[in-house]
């Protein structure tokens, strides 16, 4: 049996129970200690001169006293023969433990100076005077100002029934917890992503009825992207979150619980008051079963710190100091730092954007919301185009080559009023050469008739044009030979005359044609 220090008060009442009357057996059951132990407490107050016929006015402090002294072994230090053994030892010790040795080890190197001393007497020793094993103290953090804090911090609860996926899924819980009133919310998600822990705040403000002013979350990759105990660098997406909703990021350090106490205690809390041997149907009815723990089982309990009910506590001093709960859903942006091609254009979210020329090869930082895209280099807007669906296409003609923007846009009507500018035939020439079906198909053969003019002059090229639609011929590559050979303002060719034509000659004569129609033929 281990070793059980009586304290002053269980020899106080065995010598009671014994002026009483009662046994050792009988000492033993009302007690608790040991029939063996109160025999020698007992004996020893006997000595010190106890009796039973003098009632329980004798058991005072001195006498209580002069039995501890008579049962007890003498410690002038207050500890035993072991813990005296190791005094001299003192700096020995601390150096072995300097080097990272282990206790049993050190007590294995006492023993061989001839220390023998039990290991739990080396550990106390090692403990209270080497520095072994301490824990480093810690304080209670004031609760705050209500209204003013909010501890978050992600739990995992367990599976739940996935009906469209098929068998079960893991879910985690994003637990809110007011620092005074200690109120809870519960948001359960499949996923930790930004866009998941938005939709479980966006859910807390509505349960709480407003933002509080202070966010003390977890280092969340999707809130925190790089932890620093001084300068966390944070989620764009979720920054600009926190200024729309008006509060304030203050993550805890990295492995420190105790930055965030009130919540972490809250996380065993709901998986075993919440969560454990339940059963759901998927994961909506465990939320709506979530919310209704949070404003009842959890709400209206009497909490172990405070002794008030959390619910009431929020209602009464924490709802009426809390921001305003946003009224419009919040368009979460999409965030991406593409690089700008060699065709001038950017991709986001699987739609392309045109940037300027001068940006190729950089890479830049885009911003995607439900209406616009917009695009910075080095903290300077450079474009906003409206967003596209995925697979869509918007580019401005500015930011494309000086001349290239006609062909790229497949803008037919600029490339007649192109044409147009070299003379009026020449522009109705490029209308009828781009009268078809597919007009883009034909724009090519419109920039070579602007070359030829651009080669030729706008006169000749008007000329030959005017010359081919006269003739209703409508062929390019017609107008270029008319202009190599400069016969764009020849008169055309006369009809033949009669006499120039020759007869046809057979080389039989006509007779042997003849078709005879007498009786003899």
């Amino acid at each position: 049996m281990a070793f059980r220090e009586v304290s002053v008060f269980e020899i106080k009442e065995v010598l009671r129970l014994w002026l009483r009357g009662e046994g050792y057996r009988g000492i033993d059951r009302l007690s608790g200690v040991d029939r063996k132990t109160a025999r020698r407490y007992v004996e020893a107050a006997v000595a010190s001169g106890l009796t039973r016929d003098s009632g329980e006015a004798q058991l005072t402090d001195v006498v209580i006293g002069l039995v501890c002294e008579k049962v007890r072994p003498a410690r002038p230090a207050g500890h035993g023969a072991g813990w005296e053994s190791l005094v001299p030892h003192e700096d020995e010790i601390k150096a072995w433990l300097a080097k990272d040795l282990t206790l049993v080890k050190v007590q294995d190197f006492l023993a061989r100076q001839g220390v023998v001393v039990a290991y739990r007497t080396l550990n106390r020793f090692a403990t209270q005077r080497c520095g072994f094993g301490k824990r480093q103290t810690t304080v209670r953090v004031n609760d705050g100002e209500p209204g003013s804090e909010l501890q978050v911090d992600f739990g995992r609860m367990g599976l739940v029934p996935d009906p469209v996926g098929g068998g079960r899924r893991m879910v985690d819980a994003l637990i809110f917890t007011a620092c005074y009133s200690r109120h809870c919310f519960v948001w359960l998600s499949h996923r930790q992503t930004t866009a998941a822990v938005i939709e479980g705040f966006e859910a807390a403000w509505a349960f709480f009825g407003g933002v509080f002013a202070v966010v003390i979350p977890d280092n969340l990759k999707a809130i925190v992207t790089e932890a620093d105990d001084v300068e966390p660098r944070f989620n764009d997406a979720f920054l600009e979150y926190a200024q729309s909703r008006g509060f304030v990021i203050d993550p805890a350090r990295v492995r420190s619980p105790k930055d965030k106490p009130r919540v972490e205690r809250q996380v065993q809390y709901v998986r075993g008051s919440y969560f454990a041997g339940e059963t759901f149907v998927d994961l909506a009815d465990a939320q709506r079963r979530a919310n209704t723990w949070c404003s009842t089982t959890a709400g209206l309990r009497t909490h172990g710190t405070t002794q008030h009910r959390p619910a009431e506590v929020f209602r009464l001093e924490e709802a009426p100091l809390l921001l305003p709960a946003p009224t419009d859903p919040y368009d979460l942006p999409l965030y991406a730092t593409p690089k700008v091609h060699r065709d001038h254009h950017i991709e986001v979210d699987k739609a392309l954007y045109s940037i300027p020329g001068n940006l190729i090869g950089f890479r830049v930082d885009a911003r995607a919301d439900a209406r616009l895209v917009k695009v910075f280099h080095r903290g300077q807007l450079v474009k906003v185009h409206p967003r596209q669906p995925q697979g869509g296409r918007r580019t401005d003609p500015a930011d494309l080559p000086s001349g290239t923007e006609v062909y790229a846009m497949r803008d037919i009507d600029a490339l007649k009023r192109m044409a147009a500018r070299h003379g009026p035939s020449v522009g109705a020439y490029a209308v009828a050469v781009l009268d078809s079906p597919l007009p883009w198909t034909r724009m090519r053969q419109v920039y070579r008739l602007l070359g030829l003019a651009k080669r030729w002059g706008d006169e000749r090229t008007e000329a030959a044009c005017a010359r081919a639609l006269e003739a209703e011929v409508v062929d390019v590559g017609l107008i270029g030979r008319m202009l190599e050979r400069a016969t764009e303002n020849a008169p055309p060719p006369s009809a033949p005359a009669a006499a120039n034509v020759i007869p046809g000659r057979f080389s039989r004569d006509a007779s042997e044609f003849a078709t005879g129609t007498g009786a003899g033929s």
